[in-house]
């Protein structure tokens, strides 16, 4: 199942019914998991450990260099889950740093020309929408889709069940549940569709409304919309995981001016 046209290191470590077609380059020290696929003139280098049942498409460069000058030439890692489709033209580059490393979970889908930088966790079920841009050390919760043309600067946090509308440019932390769309970006209200879509009940998409009606439209600080969240909605996983966040994110989210006090 590897063709004599590729080039496959002998030290790369092969799963069982791994794909590897005409001119794809595995390098040294990779990992290739059950089950995959590797397209024509695509590239996975050293460091990467790939999950089973991937297939990645023709001129992808997986655990590329980190494009950082803190990295010098540090052994560093790439990990890839299992069940994701990487499509053409995707550079996905290392972690910087020994430890750690840049991390795609399980079934995602990352499409063409899409860019994901050092130490960036995809957490899984992501789509990753086309020429989507995304810096270093970013974290995207689950079921998250960044529409194309996306720009994450680096050390954003993007909750889970978030929806980035195409050609936003996100500095700063995407609470769980919400739409952002437009630039200078901005609050486009919640991701009610798919959460229905994907069972939760019409209580907990109501849950969430209320919640955000006090951050982004009540015209308070996020402290006090945090502490009016708690008074108003009732205790939930979905109340609690919208506070958890703003909480754990020290009350910086976008498109909101940040005061810890009115």
């Amino acid at each position: 199942m590897i063709s004599p046209l590729a080039h496959v290191d002998p030290s790369a470590k092969l799963g069982e019914n791994v794909i590897i077609h005409p001119f794809a380059y595995i390098d040294q020290n990779v990992e290739i998991g059950d089950g995959c696929e590797i397209m024509p003139y695509t590239s996975i280098i050293r460091g990467t450990r790939m999950g089973r049942n991937n297939k990645v498409y023709q001129g992808t460069i997986i655990g590329a260099d980190p494009q950082d000058f803190r990295w010098k030439g540090e052994e560093t890692y790439c990990y890839i889950g299992d069940n994701n489709v990487i499509r053409e033209h995707v550079i996905i580059n290392r972690g910087i740093y020994s430890s750690g490393g840049t991390r795609i979970g399980n079934d995602c889908f990352v499409m063409a020309e899409s860019h994901i930088g050092h130490d960036t966790v995809i957490t899984g079920k992501n789509v990753v929408g086309n020429s989507v841009m995304i810096a270093g050390d970013v974290v995207v919760g689950e079921c998250t889709i960044l529409s194309s043309g996306a720009v994450l600067h680096e050390k954003s946090k993007v909750g889970r069940w978030v929806l980035i509308k195409g050609g936003c440019r996100i500095s700063g932390n995407v609470p769980p549940f919400t739409i952002f769309a437009h630039n200078p970006v901005s609050y486009f209200g919640i991701n009610a569709v798919i959460m229905r879509k994907h069972g939760y009940t019409e209580e907990q998409v109501d849950d969430v409304a209320k919640c955000y009606r006090h951050v982004y439209q009540s015209g308070t600080s996020v402290f006090n919309a945090v502490r009016r969240i708690e008074a108003d909605v009732p205790e939930s996983e979905v109340r609690q995981e919208v506070v958890d966040f703003i909480r754990a994110n020290d009350m910086k989210i976008v498109a909101l001016t940040v005061n810890t006090v009115d």
